[in-house]
């Protein structure tokens, strides 16, 4: 008997697991929460939340072995979403604390918001999407979404993106490839378009586990 989809979400020991996991529950997601890969390799989908630092995150995730799970399932073409910090670890560098190598997926650096603006940047900002992202189907234009956060990842014409404007600085408030997707704000923070971004995700891991088992 085929078990049943579910979204992995990442226990790294850096995250707002609880609040994500009721986020996805609320759409109707199975949802397995664990920091032990075996227990998710399996999911149909993954999720890497996050806050706290780049380095140290990066770290955690290499000793217990998640860093593997991640780069395997990208690697796999498997449908992979990071929150806020999760976004960060995606893409190439950060100077937070120091340099730190990433994922690596975005060829892209992390940097601090420059002078002159307050951080950490927090609130609601609305996000234009101009590319497509399935994340954001179904949701009107520019849509306000809730922001925490000190680091972003600035705008790349090579790099589909989300964006976003905090004073004058325009910046990446989610990034997609293929099965790989990031948003530097927090759906689960972001009331009924939050969740409906969580939605069209779990319908993506979805599809994808149905397309395996027909390819099976």
């Amino acid at each position: 008997m085929a078990t049943r989809p579910f979204i992995g979400v990442i226990d790294y020991g850096r995250g707002n697991l609880r609040s994500v996991a009721k986020a996805l529950e609320k759409v109707g997601a199975r949802v397995k929460v664990s920091g032990r890969p075996g227990e998710l390799a399996g999911a149909a989908g993954l999720l890497l939340p996050g806050v706290g630092a780049f380095g140290d995150a990066m770290a955690a995730l290499e000793r217990r072995g998640l860093a593997a799970l991640v780069r395997r399932q990208v690697r796999e073409q498997r449908p992979l979403l990071g929150v806020c910090l999760g976004l960060q670890l995606f893409c190439r560098d950060s100077d937070e604390f120091g340099r730190h190598r990433g994922f690596g997926f975005f060829d892209l650096p992390v940097r601090r918001f420059g002078r002159g603006l307050k951080v950490p940047h927090m609130g609601w900002n609305a996000v234009h999407d101009p590319t497509g992202c399935p994340l954001f189907r179904g949701l009107r234009p520019d849509r306000p979404f809730y922001f925490l956060h000190s680091y972003r990842v600035r705008l790349d014409a090579k790099v589909p993106a989300a964006r976003t404007v905090y004073g004058r600085e325009a910046f990446a408030a989610a990034l997609w490839r293929g099965a790989l997707f990031a948003t530097q704000f927090h759906p689960e923070k972001s009331q009924a378009d939050g969740l409906l971004v969580y939605r069209n995700y779990w319908g993506l891991c979805r599809q994808g586990a149905l397309r395996g088992r027909a390819a099976a």
